[in-house]
């Protein structure tokens, strides 16, 4: 099953995108970690060198070879039956309440397989072991990570490099993000996401952010890279007053990820809801993400920010799968 006009790598009979792909690069993992590890213990130290700094070293060059080959590919997110073929996930900042391991059993227990981790879950200063430790267990859950953000960009191309850096480490295809509305900010990203394969997908946060509205964002888009684009984050639109709908369908082409979020109001203020039960139209909404070919490795995530989310992000899940089961799937 795939998203109608969204290209996709091959999938198997039941909807499930095939894992051959991914147990090879596992397999081939499993043996460089092994190579590694008999290499680090049969090195011969030189007689400068102390034993110390010699397990110390064996270390390390087991430390890369956990990462390194999982950092040349992006995460291979699958096709969800349940929801219409979207890769659903969720945004871990909807679980900050809990620790990492904590969060991800959650995501499980809501029976997904995607998640959008935030910096507390995955913080971009992560050592290469600390990814490969939180890499080890999202495959443990068959998590994969969709997008990884909100993030912060500035004229600091430095400090943008390294965000690009610890994505490509961690396999991260979307970086979510809050660039500084300047042009010395987007001709840095510009040249990361040619270098990098990344995407950054601007997040608009509420009617007073510097990204506020669809116009904003679209104008700064304008003669940037293609790999530059959009996280509609649909709640802060409807808290702006504007369309999210509309929103969804002026981004086509440049819509790497949606957060999906209700209101009880289309106010500054409003009171988060379950999706569909505010002015969130969801049937309209994964109508437009079919007409507009969403990408199927784009972010899809659900995101509740209210206290006390469980028992609410499953009557969201329950709600989402509905409207996007209900949408027909097209030719």
């Amino acid at each position: 099953m795939r998203i109608p006009g969204a290209g996709s790598p091959s999938e198997s009979p039941d909807g499930r995108r095939a894992g051959a792909v991914g147990a090879l690069a596992a397999d081939k993992l499993a043996e460089e970690v092994l190579d590694s590890i008999s290499s680090a213990r049969r090195m011969k130290c030189p007689e400068l060198m102390t034993r110390r700094r010699c397990l110390r070293e064996g270390v390390m060059l087991t430390s890369v070879a956990l990462v390194a080959p999982l950092a040349r590919a992006f995460a291979v997110l699958k096709p969800e039956a349940r929801f219409g073929g979207f890769p659903m996930g969720i945004q871990s900042y909807s679980l900050r309440h809990l620790e990492l391991n904590a969060a991800l059993d959650a995501v499980v227990e809501l029976g997904l397989h995607h998640v959008e981790l935030y910096g507390r879950h995955l913080s971009p200063q992560a050592s290469d072991a600390e990814i490969a430790r939180v890499l080890e267990s999202l495959q443990r859950r068959d998590i994969a990570i969709s997008a990884h953000g909100v993030n912060r960009f500035s004229a600091d191309h430095i400090s943008n490099r390294k965000l690009f850096e610890f994505a490509h480490r961690a396999g991260i295809r979307n970086l979510s993000a809050d660039p500084d509305p300047d042009d010395a900010t987007f001709e840095s990203l510009d040249r990361l996401v040619a270098e990098f394969g990344v995407r950054i997908a601007i997040h608009n946060h509420g009617p007073r952010h510097h990204w506020g509205t669809p116009e904003l964002i679209l104008e700064a888009l304008e003669g940037r890279h293609p790999d530059i684009g959009v996280c509609a984050d649909l709640g802060h639109f409807l808290r702006a007053d504007i369309d999210p709908v509309a929103a969804l369908e002026s981004f086509r082409g440049r819509l790497f990820g949606v957060h999906l979020k209700d209101f009880a109001e289309r106010r500054e203020d409003a009171e988060g809801v379950v999706v569909g039960q505010g002015h969130l139209d969801l049937e309209a909404v994964f109508a437009m993400l079919r007409a507009v070919d969403f990408p199927a490795d784009g972010a899809l995530s659900l995101e509740y920010e209210e206290l006390d989310p469980m028992a609410a992000i499953r009557e969201c899940l329950q709600a989402v799968s509905i409207a996007a089961q209900g949408i027909e799937s097209g030719p």
